[in-house]
């Protein structure tokens, strides 16, 4: 099933990842947050472990053009495609991670206008809405 995804940060003019489709392996129409979190960090993880880790001198075919390059300072992470890191990555604590992350609202999940708090929620995937994710940054500073 192909489910349409975006990435947002708040404060930021241009989405992190703008839409696309992602496709997860379920046959039902209506599924939780929490299974619906787990099949899109599940694809995610094996999308990552399927590219090629291969050691390059240079960079070259991969620096960004200079309108990309401000939407990646604005992010906060600059990367040219190459990964130094050859370990690949683990689905299970992957799922965990995005579990925890949600339940200590480190970022939000919107299915259309609908914002959900509750991993238990139920989605009905036929209707076909994206899903909007935005992550939530604290603000620096004390109440003291």
């Amino acid at each position: 099933m192909n489910i349409k995804v975006t990435v947002k940060q708040l404060g930021r003019k241009h989405p992190v990842l703008s839409e696309q489709k992602i496709e997860i392996i379920y046959e039902d129409s209506v599924i939780s947050l929490e299974n619906l979190l787990k099949l899109i960090v599940q694809q995610q993880v094996e999308k990552f472990n399927a590219q090629s880790f291969e050691l390059e001198d240079e960079d070259s075919t991969k620096i960004p053009t200079d309108n990309y390059l401000n939407i990646l300072t604005d992010t906060g992470k600059v990367g040219f495609g190459s990964i130094y890191n050859l370990k690949k990555a683990d689905v299970q604590k992957a799922q965990d991670n995005a579990i925890q992350a949600f339940e200590d609202r480190l970022f939000a999940v919107f299915y259309n206008d609908e914002q959900f708090s509750d991993l238990g929620q139920t989605i009905d995937l036929s209707l076909q809405h994206t899903f909007t994710f935005i992550r939530l940054t604290f603000l620096a500073g004390s109440y003291w």
